[in-house]
């Protein structure tokens, strides 16, 4: 008996199947359609090519649980006719599934879940990520990138196990964002992270993070009964020192000097995990930092923006002082911009799975924050329930802080993303 086969969204063939593309389909065909089989052990997109004509493409789930191509159908001068091919094609698909998945070249998976490390050990947040219902849709979707993803140090699974979990949530994060931005990913030893390979040029990426203070002198986030005077001081002086530690020591390894970077762009992607909610503050002061300028907006009385900029020397907290400008320092001209997304977190991996399909009945997600809206842009809070067919892209949040002095400025461009270049949309300086 055929499964039953039925569309599906984009958003969901991605997380399926999306590691599979290589930059070239984007040049020569558009998806405009996509299926999966009743156990989508089975899916397919239908294309259309440069002269218009249509055909169905059938992937299928191999021997390690990566999609691969096992079929594509003639083409058709309509749409619907492919479309028609294509169910049929991945019927079939499925009743031979045993053999048609057999590829000969598999290897082995990183496996993410399974213990690797004593369970005293174990991160809080991989504990909830493993056995709670209510990230089940993140494990999902966690579970199918992990097929595509590979272990360049030796020891990812056991920190993402344990105290390296958020760190490498955010590599895992911008692994799909880069994906969806339509790159071929390549993970360079002993580093960069990624090296992010596009029709039209390539750039790489190194991650890294700032952790919870292990000498007991992290500052308390103010509240907000605080004084303007210590919010401030929290914003252009505290959280700038905290972003420069892990910056200048990605500064210092020299990155570019390595082979696979020689000529090409190269970005820090910085994500902040020192204190709860952390994150949620940190892109101002990140920018205050990178260009040794405070930025300041206000409102008058007609509801008119005004903007002042004021540069700013250095950062100072307690007993420790830095030199505020990073994009001004010495060698700071071999990065090309430093990444940053709030969002990029465990959270983000939950709406996505939701949103495509992966969540439980037993749980309900509900979205808020504040996003810009309007011309002039002004923050306004929202707040929205998760469901399937709710529309979210990793890159959403996303902020590219492009340094002017580059020697090699990121100006490679990904494919469409909501009708936005991929890497462009957010806050871009």
């Amino acid at each position: 008996m055929r499964s039953v086969t039925r569309p599906i969204s984009r958003s969901r063939f991605d997380i399926i199947a999306g590691y599979a593309r290589t930059p070239a389909v984007y040049r020569i065909a558009k998806e405009v359609a996509w299926f999966e089989s009743g156990s989508a052990e089975v899916v397919g997109t239908v294309i259309i090519d440069i002269d218009g004509e249509y055909s169905g493409v059938v992937l299928a789930s191999d021997l390690a649980g990566r999609y691969r191509w096992v079929h594509q159908t003639s083409f058709v001068p309509s749409q619907l006719q492919a479309e028609r091919l294509l169910v049929a094609s991945i019927a079939d698909a499925s009743q031979d599934f045993d053999r048609v998945r057999v590829q000969g070249d598999e290897a082995a998976p990183v496996d993410f879940f399974t213990p690797a490390t004593k369970s005293s050990t174990l991160h809080p947040t991989f504990k909830m990520l493993s056995d709670d219902e209510s990230f089940v849709a993140a494990r999902r979707v966690i579970e199918l990138m992990m097929r595509w993803y590979r272990d360049q140090d030796g020891n990812f699974v056991e920190q993402f196990q344990s105290a390296g979990f958020d760190a490498r949530i955010w590599e895992l994060y911008l692994f799909a964002t880069l994906i969806e931005a339509g790159f071929a990913i390549e993970q360079p030893r002993p580093a960069p992270d990624f090296k992010a390979i596009g029709l039209d040029g390539s750039f790489c990426v190194e991650a890294t993070t700032l952790n919870p203070s292990q000498d007991g002198t992290a500052a308390p986030r103010p509240s907000i009964d605080s004084s303007a005077h210590d919010i401030d001081a929290y914003l252009q002086h505290y959280l700038p020192i905290r972003f420069a530690g892990p910056l200048l020591s990605k500064l210092a390894k020299r990155y570019w000097e390595h082979p696979d970077v020689d000529g090409v762009p190269l970005a820090f992607a910085v994500q902040d995990f020192h204190d709860a909610l952390s994150m949620t503050y940190s892109v101002t002061p990140l920018s205050v930092y990178l260009y040794g300028l405070v930025f300041d907006e206000t409102r008058d009385g007609l509801g008119r923006l005004h903007q002042t900029v004021t540069p700013i020397s250095h950062h100072a907290w307690g007993t420790k002082k830095v030199e505020s400008g990073f994009f001004n320092l010495p060698d700071a001209e071999h990065v090309s911009a430093v990444i940053f997304n709030g969002a990029g977190t465990i959270a983000k991996f939950n709406r996505m799975g939701v949103a495509t399909g992966f969540g439980s009945d037993k749980v309900d997600l509900v979205h808020t924050g504040v996003r810009l809206v309007g011309e002039p842009p002004a923050p306004t809070e929202f707040s929205a329930r998760v469901t399937s067919g709710y529309v979210e892209a990793w890159i959403d949040g996303l902020n590219v802080f492009h340094n002017p002095r580059a020697v090699n400025p990121l100006d490679v461009p990904g494919h469409e993303v909501g009708g936005v270049s991929g890497l462009v949309k957010g806050e871009n300086l």
